[in-house]
């Protein structure tokens, strides 16, 4: 088991090397681990897996009722969605069906829900049926007023953004898969049958590339000549309420969707949270995750319509996503068979839904188009993830498991030291809160965040 941080990089060539470690990143490498005969590396730029497009989305998982029929993005969350739901009950991976409305607040919005509905149907989802105000408001009694129908999709669910891609890349190098992070590609080449990549910590050689590269997959893209698409950095920001606000909300609360996205929407998170958001900004700067004021203000002027009384619940966050938009409707993963490459481009906020089924169908293309040879598959030995419950019979065994550090989210120094030594460890507070929940309740670190902290430092002292 291989995950490196610094220092050189191994020289000899591996057979496929996969650039980005966001969630598609991470399923790939879980995919090609089932393939035992192959050297595999998963590269990242950043100092953990999930840094970028992954760690800061709305957590939803698609039936892809609305997807473009017949597109490849609609087949792949169709697929993904099933493999993932059985996947988070086999890995632990907080997960909650709690459905979703598609809210029409006009005229022209509930004429638009028969034909979204039909479309649903188009996408082989056939679980969707129209409701009138007087249901819609027994479903939602915390409704804003005027809402004139909704689309049920019964299917939708919430699920945890950030253990999913855990749960891949440690199932990944548990299983033999290297993960090289802090390795930024700055340069791209092929010479002969091998890919060159350089990065900050030296160069590594790939008989097979894959461009999994997120916001940054267009610019390898023409690192290795192709011009088939250009990312637009899409913002999405977003308003976390306390996990006093869940009783107001029953659903994932949809709008009617546009041509920029689904749209500000309200959901429950799996840890209890609502969410108000995301906004839907097109901006040139790839590092541009700040939030703004004007993003909030128009993001609560939005909340007022659809749900009045989340605004008067307690704000314990607020971020801000990119998501990787480009000018085409459907994902751009083309297979480049003249250089031994496949690129993953394009992959919005639906990527976290279809990332199993991408993976497969990636692997599929590095056999099928560049002619990589997979080797026989095996079955993986299963993972299980964090379970955020105490337990008293983990704290019998191990005393730390019963001692709180942070109160607000019940996370103990057992949780916390065993993220710290997992096979994967975080190196940041934002790394060890994704993993355990610590300093992400009402106080936000204010109380634990110290203790939280000596934690950290003693273990990457070590």
């Amino acid at each position: 088991m291989t995950v490196t941080a610094r220092g050189p990089l191994p020289a000899e060539p591996y057979d496929v090397v996969i650039v980005g470690a966001g969630v598609v990143g991470c399923a790939l490498a879980r995919e090609l681990a089932r393939r035992p005969r192959l050297r595999v590396a998963l590269v990242e730029a950043q100092d953990d897996i999930g840094q970028g497009t992954s760690k800061a989305n709305t957590a939803i998982l698609h039936t892809g009722f609305d997807a473009v029929p017949g597109s490849l993005e609609a087949r792949l969350v169709r697929e993904g969605a099933r493999l993932l739901t059985a996947y988070a009950a086999e890995s632990g991976i907080p997960l909650d069906p709690v459905g979703a409305l598609l809210v029409a607040w006009d005229e022209e919005q509930l004429a638009a829900l028969p034909r979204l509905a039909e479309k649903a149907e188009r996408n082989e989802y056939r679980d969707a049926r129209l409701l009138g105000p007087a249901e819609l408001h027994e479903r939602e009694p915390h409704l804003g007023p005027g809402a004139l129908g909704a689309l049920h999709v019964p299917g939708e669910s919430v699920i945890c953004p950030w253990t999913t891609p855990l749960a891949y890349a440690t199932q990944a190098v548990q299983h033999g898969v290297d993960l090289h992070l802090n390795s930024r590609v700055e340069q791209a080449s092929r010479h002969g049958d091998t890919h060159t990549l350089t990065t900050g910590r030296g160069t590594l050689r790939a008989r097979r590339l894959v461009n999994a590269a997120g916001l940054h997959a267009d610019t390898l893209d023409r690192r290795l000549g192709h011009h088939d698409f250009t990312v637009t950095p899409r913002r999405g920001q977003l308003i976390v309420f306390d996990t006093l606000a869940r009783d107001l909300v029953r659903h994932i609360l949809l709008p009617v969707p546009t041509a920029l996205g689904k749209g500000v929407l309200v959901a429950p998170t799996v840890y209890g949270n609502v969410l108000l958001g995301p906004t839907a900004e097109d901006l040139d700067d790839r590092r541009a995750t700040q939030s703004t004021g004007e993003g909030l203000t128009a993001l609560r002027a939005q909340g007022a319509r659809i749900l009045p009384a989340l605004l008067d619940e307690e704000v314990t966050a607020v971020y801000a996503g990119l998501r990787a938009a480009t000018e085409h409707e459907d994902y751009r993963i083309t297979a480049h068979s003249r250089d031994g490459s496949v690129t993953v481009g394009g992959i919005r906020s639906t990527g976290l839904t279809a990332s199993l089924a991408i993976a497969a169908h990636v692997a599929g293309l590095l056999a099928d188009a560049t002619g990589l040879d997979l080797g026989p598959a095996r079955a993986l030995e299963p993972v299980r993830m964090r379970d955020p419950r105490p337990s008293a019979d983990r704290i019998a065994a191990d005393p730390e498991y019963g001692t709180f550090v942070c109160h607000c989210e019940h996370v103990s120094r057992g949780d916390l030291r065993g993220a710290l030594a997992g096979p994967i460890p975080p190196r940041t507070l934002d790394g060890l809160r994704r993993r355990t929940r610590a300093r992400a309740g009402r106080c936000q670190g204010t109380y634990c965040g110290p203790a939280v902290r000596a934690l950290l430092e003693e273990a990457t002292r070590a």
